[in-house]
């Protein structure tokens, strides 16, 4: 079975060749504007504006916590919002992260990059402003990812 990767980089810009998708986690209060989503914005208007009207149409649609959304932003490149935090503030509930529906999330990102027989991008996933823990994120990776033999590389900005 593979690993994961670890590399120094800007998870907006994967390297290695063949289609990818570049997978983070969302808030389910359609709140768009801290973290790493500035930067995939700053690239492509895409997945903010897809996220946008995936969130502002939910009463018709599958956004919820768990969901996970998939944007064509090149021929070769997507990117996924997964719905994996509550809410985008620690308060007296603890922190906006949801294990289970990044878990679930993953699951949908296991089926679409095997389709597209695409590699999996991302930066380390919940643990910023979601407040989450790489050691009960990366787990989940492997279980949904790795084990379905995906190649996946996860990016330490500098």
């Amino acid at each position: 079975m593979s690993e994961i990767t670890y590399v120094r980089g800007d998870a907006t810009v994967p390297q290695g060749k063949g289609v990818k998708l570049i997978v983070h986690v969302c808030n389910d209060l359609g709140g768009w504007g801290k973290g790493f989503v500035l930067a995939l914005s700053r690239r492509w208007p895409e997945p903010e504006a897809a996220y946008r009207r995936w969130h502002r149409e939910r009463a018709g649609n599958d956004f919820a916590l768990g969901a996970a959304q998939f944007v064509q932003v090149g021929p070769y490149l997507w990117v996924a919002n997964l719905v994996g935090q509550r809410g985008m503030r620690t308060g007296s509930n603890g922190v906006p992260v949801r294990y289970e529906a990044i878990d679930t999330a993953l699951g949908a990102v296991a089926a679409r990059a095997g389709e597209l027989g695409a590699s999996v991008h991302m930066p380390r996933i919940g643990c910023g402003l979601a407040g989450g823990t790489w050691s009960r994120i990366e787990p989940l990776i492997e279980g949904r990812l790795i084990s379905a033999g995906l190649s996946v590389t996860v990016y330490d900005h500098d």
